[in-house]
């Protein structure tokens, strides 16, 4: 069927040249009058950081389930093939999709002189509006909430076509014959299910739930230093990322351990976490809302953290908690708030010493999101070195001061 296959990519930044990635992708059918008759759209996993988050709010916890791009190119290619694609600022998202065909091998796409750019024909069909996406919808009296959201964008540049259509009358009917006779290269088809925004929440919940139920019984000595050692590193950040939860989960299986034994060494846990705050006599609140807090994350039941708190004096302390010593090297990525100089700046006042990158003298590693896919990430993972928030971070300098 003819038509128009309106599009719209989130990426990783603005420029192929620098290794920017699509992240998201939206496509919004509409016929030749311009009425929707379909619409996709999928997250696409970069196999690397995700760049400015705070601008597309994708979170590499929801990138993790979603196809790479090789995995959706036959399906995607055979959204646009036929149609006139159309985009705000065509030429941006036409050379993003061509960078990204080429990466896996697919020649050049024939689009390069036949689609629509809704930007460049507000200045016929919107003359007074502002040429950014959300200036002429305003105009238009398009809706658009949740701009950078691919789809929606999408779904926001299909309303301008229409609107624009409107007025032209005929005027691309001519651009449908011609892409309807383009011959489009044939991407293999994957069996890859496209996923939208949130599907973490949808899919991983807590990470109790997917260890194996077995007959419980007292981890051996081991097992337990080892799992415990793990989830000390885990909790570092009172944060459970989706790839921690995951790393639990994994050792937990990889030791033998059933989801009851787990719970019970949650539990030793939070009582040491109770004996060291009782340990000199006075429990700050501090204390107190971090052991809550611990309990939570844990899966333990309400009350379980005043009972921590409440044990008696012989409970045993558990081991030194992981502390940062001057002249440690810690490493950055991600887009931060404020910058990553002026983290790494705060860290050589704390006394530790930024370094460019990941290797097994490097103590710690602060990302903007704990789950990035970034290679000093992926790196850290390998050699066990703790990944934290910047926020915990700057909790972590507060301390040390």
């Amino acid at each position: 069927m003819i038509g128009y296959a309106v599009l719209d990519l989130e990426t990783t930044g603005l420029r192929t040249s620098w290794g920017d990635r699509v992240i998201e992708v939206g496509v919004v059918h509409l016929d030749p009058g311009g009425e929707v008759t379909g619409e996709w759209s999928t997250l696409v996993n970069p196999e690397r950081d995700l760049g400015p988050q705070h601008v597309h709010g994708i979170t590499a916890a929801d990138i993790r389930h979603a196809p790479t791009f090789l995995e959706i190119a036959g399906e995607l290619t055979g959204l646009l093939e036929g149609r006139v694609p159309v985009a705000h600022n065509l030429r941006f998202d036409l050379n993003f999709l061509q960078y990204e065909y080429d990466r896996i091998g697919i020649p050049t796409l024939p689009t390069r002189h036949l689609g629509i750019c809704t930007m460049t024909e507000a200045a016929t069909y919107l003359p007074y509006a502002p040429r950014n996406l959300a200036g002429c919808c305003a105009v238009a009296d398009i809706p658009l909430n949740g701009h950078h959201d691919a789809l929606i964008d999408a779904r926001a540049a299909a309303g301008l076509l229409k609107h624009y259509l409107a007025k032209a009358g005929s005027a691309w009917h001519p651009a449908l014959r011609d892409a309807a006779a383009l011959r489009w290269p044939a991407p293999p088809m994957r069996d890859a299910a496209w996923v939208r925004r949130g599907v973490s929440a949808e899919r991983d919940g807590h990470f109790l739930a997917r260890l194996l139920d077995r007959l419980p019984r007292a981890p051996e000595p081991a097992q337990a230093d080892a799992y415990l050692a793990l989830l000390d590193q885990v909790l570092l950040d009172h944060h459970i990322s989706a790839t921690e939860a995951d790393a639990l989960v994994e050792l937990a299986n990889d030791l033998g351990l059933g989801r009851a034994d787990v719970e019970r060494l949650h539990h030793d846990y939070l009582a040491a976490l109770g004996a060291a705050a009782r340990a000199d006599g006075v429990v700050t609140e501090r204390e107190r809302r971090e052991i809550s807090l611990v309990a939570e994350l844990l899966g333990l039941p309400p009350g379980t953290a005043a009972e921590a708190l409440a044990a008696s004096a012989g409970a045993v302390a558990r081991r030194p908690r992981f502390e940062l010593n001057p002249g440690d090297l810690v490493v950055f990525t991600g887009e931060m708030d404020g910058g990553r100089e002026s983290w790494e700046e705060r860290a050589r006042h704390a006394s530790y010493v930024p370094h460019p990158y990941v290797t097994k003298k490097v103590r710690l590693v602060i990302a903007a999101d704990p789950d990035t896919l970034s290679g000093k990430a992926r790196k850290a993972r390998t050699y066990g070195i703790p990944i934290i928030t910047p926020t915990a971070f700057a909790g972590m300098l507060d301390r040390a001061r």
